[in-house]
């Protein structure tokens, strides 16, 4: 009998589910990938909204008139 059939034998219903990374936190490491995947897309989408604002205040924002720089 292979390592697979056995530890399956031995899992039973929990064979091929995922564990919880810390026993208090029920969040599984597929989970907590998709996570950071979200956070990071948003931070870059933060960022490039910042600098799409500085620009407009910046350089924009003068050329009209508006919040002149001295």
């Amino acid at each position: 009998m292979g390592e697979s059939k056995r530890r399956q034998q031995t899992l039973g219903e929990e064979y091929g589910k995922e564990k919880p990374i810390f026993p208090w936190l029920p969040l599984t490491k597929s989970q907590a990938e998709k996570i950071y995947n979200l956070t990071t897309r948003g931070a870059w989408i933060g960022i490039g909204v910042l600098v799409v604002v500085w620009v407009t205040i910046r350089f924009i924002g003068p050329a009209f008139g508006w919040w002149t720089v001295q």
